[in-house]
């Protein structure tokens, strides 16, 4: 359907002269027969589906009513989409869903038909849908969605799970869910549910859907279940159009079945729902359905556009045609109805005025990341009881009898395969993925995990919005996803999935669900020069100014496997989303101050240290050098090993030093900073990263917001992208500026 925007007067004049006009016939149906020859749509279904096309109207209205007073904070409507409400209807209401905005009415359909609801019927039913909706459009604290914090389609008791990103960007997360259901342990789904998720035409060009269609299309055309149906509205210029352009992007897709409906006709977008969700349910393999939509309001404020084409569209009065040709209702009754339904949504949309909201910034971050550090250590302590305990024999079968506490000092990539392969052992909703990762990934971190996890460790494309898309969807179901991507760079094309979709679904859930996940990338600079500006990527800003994830960066063996633990403890008891920065330049380093000394190396722990070794998120390392008393060093990641270095030559000049290794990048380790930084009243800030939006410059805000008095000096890399070969070196820090730096300090 075409995109027809008009304002609320001329929609509702529209459809009562459009009704006024119909004709009852001589005969009628009876409610129990299909409403249409042909059609598998009873009356009486019709009937019960108009009332929450009616409501889903009625809200658009009411939201603007509301606006129009300033107490209505999100207007965009649902009005022309009212055709989802046959998806709903097609579906189960334990099939987990993800709506996009313009979904009220497969909401009211989904919350009337909710079974074993307290003493109300239907009608009230959706009388509650309605008050609902509108708690979101007025941003209450009971909105059951996100609690006040946004305007979103999501009901964790209709199993609506909040689709929060730009248009599109939850598909990745609905195709990871699909992907996971038949691994899923603790999801609320039973094990033929489906995945659903609706979007628009806007982001069915985008490259998050681009993904999760490629996603979902190549596992099923390898065979593999994904039970998911997404639903495109598409109220696009050709929306109509079997060639149009949208339709072009979803028609003959590999491993996609694809079929197409028209969203003012109830009927026939009904039997289409049914047939696509048919088909995903037995087969366990994807569909896309493209349901012709047409856009009626715009959002409040916007240019009164003046009347609508006569040729527009509307699913209202698609319905009201079928039920008066039915002579299930005259049309006098189909108006009657429609104000009545408009009478109990403005009653709603009065009771929620006088709702409270969000009044500090406690109550809106409540959900956004919790932190027991407690439990966590607790959680460590008691997975090191199983594994010298009863797991203790089957730790060694995994290992192949070579307990890697046995094998001598090992590398940092050596100590992350043995913490991985530790992690499997131990944690049957252990998932390890990525692209090449079965063949040891690309760096050879994760060579062997597949012969020790088995279909728990899998290979995935190299595309990171799919990599994280099947993160996303694996934490909804329960599981503890470990995926790897294949360096930082790769990380800012997938922004959004990290951002948003990671970051905000606990607190736009309002902690109704959770994203576990530990998310492995090798980055920071690599040595000599070696791959440019891709593979030599040193910006964690984007990383750094997502509220809520952890930032981990273990510099050497001794850090890696209880840094590891801990993030992985955390996201088995919190849900909390952390990101492994390794830098891998420091994979296969052995050596610390002078060939053959052996002292980047570290004996693997073993299970009766773990709890005595535990490193809390947020907690520093310090080294002293010397007297420990002159200069206080403050890094992390490869700075660390060249600080330590550079330390050493001061001691050996007489300067003693102490080295801050930070470790966690967010939080910083603040009162490890504060307190280290006052002992020696000098501090020079050693960051790999960026001088502008680099590390550094939270370093320093720590410093000055802890009262910090003393000098302090930064070594950063410069504002510029690093260049191929030796001129890498001009860019980046090296111990050269280090020691520069120090003696700067030193001498005032």
């Amino acid at each position: 359907m075409l995109n027809r925007v008009t304002s609320p007067q001329n929609l509702d004049e529209r459809f009562r002269d459009a009704v006024s006009a119909l004709r009852s016939p001589e005969s009628r149906r009876d409610p129990g027969d299909p409403v249409r020859d042909g059609s598998t749509l009873t009356g009486a279904r019709t009937r019960e589906l108009f009332d929450a096309q009616l409501t889903a109207r009625h809200l658009d209205l009411a939201a603007r009513w509301l606006r129009s007073f300033n107490e209505g904070f999100a207007t965009t409507g649902s009005s022309g989409h009212e055709g989802n409400a046959a998806i709903a209807a097609a579906l189960r209401g334990d099939d987990p869903a993800f709506l996009h905005h313009r979904s009220a009415a497969f909401y009211c359909v989904r919350a009337a038909d909710r079974a074993g609801a307290a003493g109300s019927d239907p009608a009230r039913r959706l009388e509650d849908a309605a008050r609902d909706v509108l708690r979101g459009v007025v941003a209450s604290i009971r909105d059951p969605a996100t609690g006040g914090r946004d305007k979103l389609f999501g009901n964790p008791d209709l199993h609506l799970l909040p689709a929060i990103s730009t248009p599109g960007g939850h598909l990745p997360r609905a195709a990871g869910l699909a992907r996971s259901l038949s691994r899923a342990v603790t999801a609320p789904w039973p094990a033929d549910a489906i995945v659903v998720a609706s979007f628009g035409d806007a982001g069915a060009s985008g490259p998050a859907a681009a993904a999760a269609l490629e996603m979902a299309g190549r596992a099923g055309a390898d065979g593999k279940p994904v039970p998911l149906l997404l639903i495109c509205e598409d109220n696009g210029p050709d929306a109509t159009d079997p060639d149009g352009w949208v339709a072009a992007l979803l028609r003959g897709r590999p491993g996609l079945r694809y079929s197409f409906a028209d969203g003012c006709d109830l009927a026939a977008a009904y039997d289409a729902a049914v047939e696509a969700a048919g088909f995903v349910r037995a087969e366990r393999r994807p569909a896309v359905l493209r349901l012709a939509t047409v856009h009626l309001l715009g959002q409040a404020g916007d240019p009164d556009p003046g009347p609508a084409p006569e040729d527009a569209g509307d699913p209202l009065i698609g319905t009201a045609r079928l039920l008066v040709e039915a002579g299930l209702l005259g049309p006098d009754d189909v108006i009657t109805r429609y104000d009545e339904v408009g009478w109990q949504v403005r009653k709603a949309a009065e009771e929620v005025l006088g709702e409270p909201k969000l009044a500090s910034i406690g109550e809106i971050v409540a959900s956004l990341a919790p932190r027991r550090p407690l439990r966590v250590a607790h959680a460590v302590a008691e997975a090191a009881e199983r594994a010298a305990g009863p797991g203790a024999a089957a730790r060694a079968q995994v290992f192949g009898g070579q307990l890697p506490e046995h094998a001598g000092p090992l590398t940092l990539a050596q100590t992350l395969n043995a913490g991985l392969t530790e992690a499997l052992a131990a944690d049957p909703t252990l998932l390890v993925f990525g692209p090449g990762i079965t063949g040891g990934g690309p760096h050879g971190v994760t060579t062997g995990l597949r012969e020790r996890g088995g279909d728990r460790v899998l290979d995935t494309p190299p595309d990171v919005t799919t990599v994280l898309g099947l993160a996303l969807g694996a934490g909804t179901a329960g599981l503890i996803p470990v995926p790897e991507i294949t360096g930082l760079a790769a990380l800012h094309t997938a922004a959004e999935q990290l951002r948003v979709e990671a970051a905000g679904m606990s607190l736009l859930s309002s902690g109704s669900y959770r994203n576990p996940m530990v998310l492995r990338v090798p980055g920071l600079a690599q040595p000599l020069g070696l791959g440019g500006h891709l593979a030599n990527d040193n910006s964690v800003a984007m990383l750094r100014d997502i509220p809520g994830i952890v930032v981990a960066v273990p510099a050497r063996a001794a850090d890696a496997a209880p840094m590891l633990r801990s993030c992985l403890a955390a996201a088995a008891v919190d849900g909390t989303v952390s990101v492994f920065l390794e830098p891998a330049a420091l994979y296969q380093t052995r050596d610390l101050y002078q060939q053959g000394d052996s002292e980047w190396l570290a004996a693997y722990p073993e299970p009766s240290s773990w709890a005595g070794e535990h490193v809390p998120i947020g907690r520093a390392r310090i080294y002293g050098l010397g007297t420990a008393q002159d200069l206080t060093i403050v890094t992390y990641g490869n700075g660390v090993r060249m600080s330590l270095r550079v330390a050493a030559q001061l001691a050996a000049d007489g300067y003693g030093s102490r080295v801050v290794d930070l470790r966690w990048l967010s939080p910083l380790p603040v009162a490890d900073l504060v307190r280290e930084a006052s002992v020696t009243g000098r501090v020079l800030i050693v960051d790999e990263t960026r001088r502008s939006g680099g590390v550094g410059e939270g370093v320093l805000a720590a410093l000055v917001d802890g009262a910090f008095v003393g000098s302090v000096r930064r070594v950063a890399a410069a504002d510029a992208p690093v260049p191929l070969g030796p001129a890498a070196q001009q860019v980046l820090v090296g111990e050269d500026a280090i020691t520069q730096g120090a003696h700067t300090l030193l001498a005032r």
